[in-house]
């Protein structure tokens, strides 16, 4: 629906190119690798963000244009939005990559290395904006959105530190519980003998922050089995 009749379809590319890529990827490695609810869910919000702005292009957006009249701003606020889903989503994203899959589970070190991640992510998007304007000089203002705001960059950068940072202050224990249901359901399927065990079994205080899930998962596995 994004792509029918877009502002410029160029910049609808641009702005979907990691829902086009994206969603393939998903479904692909889903077997192996499943994703958490709350993780599926910030990605398709994600994703629709990214598809308004690709249609109407992010400084005209038209619901941004109605805040932007309500409240007498300078500018189309939607792209200070869009630059805040570019934390606020990847951070959970990069934060079960990171529980799952590396030596940092548990650790000190994981919210602040999935904040440096997020400005990485948010630095490389700059310089591909920076590479599209030279590129395609007046054609990439769509694309750049930066309403004549020369700290543009700047600001969307620091959206998305600010973005990443909320994300993990207000989702970090909601998503340690998920992570541990998926752990027991994998479980479950990995041993069908055990699907009768409820996975309430599990101790309360190991749900809260930096657990080591698999480990809880395992030593609960091997209790039930004796």
């Amino acid at each position: 629906m994004s792509a029918w009749g877009p502002h410029d379809r160029t910049t609808w590319f641009l702005e979907t190119v990691w829902v086009v890529v994206g969603l393939p990827l998903l479904v692909l490695v889903w077997r192996r690798f499943p994703l958490t609810n709350l993780l599926c869910c910030l990605l398709a919000a994600h994703a629709v963000v990214l598809m308004v702005g690709g249609h109407y292009t992010y400084a005209q957006v038209p619901l941004g244009d109605w805040v932007r009249d309500t409240f007498g701003l300078d500018r189309n606020p939607y792209d200070r939005f869009g630059h805040l889903m570019q934390g606020f989503v990847p951070a959970v994203l990069v934060r079960e990559l990171l529980v799952r899959t590396s030596p940092l589970r548990g650790s000190r070190w994981l919210a602040p290395l999935t904040v440096c991640a997020c400005l990485a992510f948010s630095a490389v998007f700059e310089m591909l904006e920076w590479a599209a304007a030279v590129a395609g000089g007046h054609a990439a203002d769509a694309f750049l959105a930066t309403q004549g705001d020369v700290w543009d960059t700047q600001w969307d950068m620091f959206c998305a530190l600010i973005g990443a940072t909320v994300s993990l202050l207000l989702l970090g224990r909601v998503h340690d519980r998920q992570l541990v249901k998926l752990s027991l359901r994998r479980v479950a399927v990995a041993d069908p003998q055990g699907q009768d065990e409820p996975a309430q079994q599990i101790p309360a205080d190991h749900t809260g922050d930096q657990v080591g899930h698999e480990a809880v998962v395992r030593r609960h596995a091997q209790d039930q089995q004796q």
